[in-house]
């Protein structure tokens, strides 16, 4: 296994000193139509990436922990800090706090666990990222999010992947920016298209499908990918575009959605009720299955759905 895992490439649009928002792509997916019932709290998400900037001011208040697996600071296991700046930008979209200042992630209120398994240059041995997954297994997190990805089909990642899911752990990864705007070619990236995780393309902030996103029959849904606001380095703001960027608004919601269906169904749902749960918060678009899945991120759009039904039947009532 000596070929590297790096971050699933992507572009820096724009960086800020301060913002004051909530980014878009957040919006889109309606999570703060969700905030009044949850904002995550109580749920664990592991993010495992280039680390994260641990004392940046909209994240410092959710993280409760971390590892570090490179060879970065000495190969010493307790400091994961980012200097990269991908993991704080996907930490930011899952789970930056509500401050009245900077960014909202969609999970305002999750715990957010740092493992870092991709060293400053954004690249890591598999053996890292692998030991980080068995990490996050043995300290039962609710799920994974990773915005990271390679060629190569590597048996010990599906295993350990599989062990995570096994545990009832939603693993949530990024498809791959290898896309070629043809929704007929098939684009591999691993662990993004292994069956067991919930694979995530990318739209833009129009909801049309990103020229870079990977289209296969393993892609499960997608989110906002493009020019998406989100904390990085040095306590600043950056726009990213990336399948990276698409990844942590699923991870985030998932986080919202355990909380909701636990309280709906009075008991833990299992790894697969909770992916049902998800797919039925997606709207379909107009694009191929294999760039799109079973479509784009919406959390409310069952409320949505049963008001239109009800305005439906009671038509129908009046009209009869």
């Amino acid at each position: 296994m000596k070929n590297k895992v790096h971050v699933i490439p992507f572009q820096v649009i724009e960086q800020a000193e301060k913002v004051n928002e909530i980014p878009k792509g957040v919006q889109l997916i309606s999570a703060p139509k969700i905030w009044n019932e949850t904002k995550g709290k109580g749920i664990t998400v592991a993010i495992l990436d280039t680390g994260c900037e641990t004392a940046h001011p909209d994240l410092a208040g959710r993280i409760i922990g971390g590892r570090n697996f490179t060879s970065d600071d000495g190969g010493n296991p307790d400091v994961y800090e980012d200097y990269n700046g991908h993991g704080t930008h996907v930490a930011g979209t899952i789970g930056a706090v509500q401050n009245n200042a900077g960014v909202v992630g969609v999970a305002p209120e999750v715990n957010l666990l740092i493992i870092k398994v991709l060293d400053k240059d954004g690249s890591g041995q598999y053996d890292w990222i692998i030991n980080g997954i068995h990490y996050a297994v043995e300290q039962k997190v609710d799920m994974i999010s990773m915005s990271l990805g390679g060629p190569e089909d590597v048996p010990e990642l599906h295993e350990a992947i599989q062990k995570a899911v096994n545990q009832n752990i939603l693993v949530i990864c990024a498809a791959g920016n290898e896309g070629d705007g043809n929704e007929s070619t098939n684009e591999f990236a691993y662990p993004g298209s292994y069956n067991e995780v919930i694979s995530v393309g990318a739209v833009d902030l129009e909801r049309r499908s990103s020229m870079f996103s990977n289209s296969n029959n393993e892609v499960d849904l997608v989110a906002p990918g493009e020019k998406i606001v989100s904390t990085y380095l040095n306590g600043t703001y950056a726009k990213l575009s990336g399948t990276s960027m698409a990844t942590p608004h699923v991870a985030g919601a998932m986080a919202l959605i355990k909380v909701l269906s636990t309280n709906q169904f009075e008991r833990e749902l299992t790894e697969p009720e909770l992916y049902a749960q998800l797919i039925k918060r997606t709207m379909p678009l107009e694009d191929s299955p294999k760039l799109v899945g079973n479509g784009f991120l919406n959390l409310t759009i069952m409320d949505e759905l049963s008001k239109v039904s009800t305005k439906q039947f009671v038509h129908n009532i009046t009209s009869s």
